[in-house]
């Protein structure tokens, strides 16, 4: 159930759209193969947001459900992986966030 929202600050949105489009299915990949998840289990959202111009342009945070193989060095080296694909398509700073949301307690609809 990845869930993984990308903000980008409105002022540099215009300009890296495309890349941001194009970056979409490349993060998924990683996303997908790292958490052994299949494509059907992800949400995307891009979303331009006012931001504060000392703070990074790219603000990607990420929701997935615990699993005990889920340790906090697989979910780093995730990430790592994860902002070297958005920064690499985009060229801007990119801070990433992941939390884990419990299982038992999680609802979903789709």
């Amino acid at each position: 159930m990845p869930n993984l929202k990308i903000y980008v600050d409105e002022t540099i949105y215009p300009t890296l759209r495309t890349a941001l489009v194009d970056a979409l299915p490349p993060l998924r990949d990683v996303l997908c193969s790292g958490l052994k998840v299949p494509v059907s289990a992800c949400q995307f959202a891009v979303i331009p947001v006012l931001a504060m111009p000392d703070l990074p342009g790219i603000n990607m945070e990420i929701q997935i459900l615990q699993r005990a193989e889920r340790t906090s060095a697989v979910l780093t080296e995730l990430c790592v992986r994860l902002r070297a694909t958005l920064e690499g398509a985009t060229g801007a700073h990119v801070a990433v966030r992941m939390g884990t949301i419990d299982p038992e307690t999680y609802v979903t609809l789709k």
